[in-house]
């Protein structure tokens, strides 16, 4: 079987299930890191003018990477819909309500989130979100039009809605806009590389990359105030005392809460060091206490069969599942 032809049948499984009403909606919603992302793939990356704006129907289950303006229109009762957006990782991306035609009394709604929700977990985590979560939501049935744009923290934002009524509906215009410091990411692809940079700021950042990979560290910077302070000596043994250090995760889901500790990095590194992770999502997260500038970079690739199967004995095994 193609790839081309299993991302057209997966795609028309989820819309049968949603259409049958089996898939369950918001923060426990059925749709999985592998097939969102087989949505992904099945989207066409176009080179486009700058005067140009994409137009195209929104569907029920959705994934889109470009920008441009994005009508869904209800044939029928879409009880469970989600429309999930990425862009570059030094990109966040901004929602307008452009047009907006539901019954809010009947229970219709038309939401932005901040991040994404998958099976339950979200991304970025409460831990490493810079707003409580109550704040991630714009409803367009408590703001109206008085608050049309909803700008994402991160590259990866969503929609949820529901439509009770035939021929309603609403219209997003969807932007991009760079990001200096990017900060909680997903990654489009299985492989490239990335500098994270967190510059005296008291935050957590991940990079999330929804497959197994082999990373390898290039450089770590942590603890330096500039160069020409003395970097601060540690006392406390591993990373339990340290306000500044990288850590290596692995998991199936995407709440880096929840996900499982590969490798603890407490001080800087100079060579190279490489890693091999078995999950399905696999994370590099960096916490700063914001006293220094604080700087890993990396570069990423996908496993080959045989490499999983020569690590399934090792202890990723103990938490991620592999074929």
């Amino acid at each position: 079987m193609s790839e081309a032809f299993r991302v057209q049948l997966y795609f028309l499984v989820l819309i049968l299930s949603a259409l049958k009403g089996e898939s369950r909606y918001l923060e426990d919603n059925e749709i999985t890191p592998k097939g969102l992302f087989s949505l992904l793939h099945s989207e066409v990356k176009r080179e486009l003018s700058k005067d140009f704006v994409y137009r195209r129907p929104l569907r029920c289950l959705d994934m889109l990477t470009m920008e441009g303006q994005f009508t869904f229109t209800a044939e029928h009762a879409q009880l469970n819909c989600a429309a999930y957006f990425i862009g570059e990782p030094n990109e966040v991306i901004s929602i307008e309500y452009t047009a907006v035609d539901i019954d809010c009394r009947r229970g219709d709604f038309v939401k932005v989130f901040d991040g994404w929700f998958l099976k339950g977990e979200k991304f970025p985590s409460t831990q490493d979100h810079p707003v409580p979560l109550s704040e991630r939501y714009v409803d367009y049935c408590e703001t109206g039009m008085l608050r049309r744009v909803a700008r994402s923290s991160q590259n990866v934002a969503m929609i949820f809605f529901r439509i009770h009524g035939a021929g309603s509906g609403f219209t997003v215009t969807v932007k991009k806009h760079i990001n200096p410091f990017p900060c909680n990411i997903i990654s489009q692809t299985r492989e490239g590389s990335f500098t994270m940079v967190i510059p005296h700021q008291h935050t957590n950042c991940s990079f999330s990359i929804i497959y197994p990979v082999e990373i390898e560290i290039e450089e770590l910077s942590l603890g330096r105030l500039d160069s020409n302070d003395a970097p601060v000596k540690r006392s406390i043994p591993g990373c339990g005392g340290a306000g500044d250090f990288v850590e290596l995760l692995g998991g199936n889901g995407v709440d880096t809460s929840k996900m499982y500790p590969v490798a603890d990095l407490c001080y800087s590194l100079n060579g190279p060091a490489q890693m091999k992770v078995g999950c399905d999502n696999t994370v590099m997260r960096m916490v700063s206490s914001g006293k220094f500038i604080n700087r890993v970079a990396f570069q990423y690739r996908p496993l080959e069969r045989r490499e999983l199967q020569k690590i399934k004995g090792n202890n990723v095994e103990d938490f991620c599942f592999i074929e």
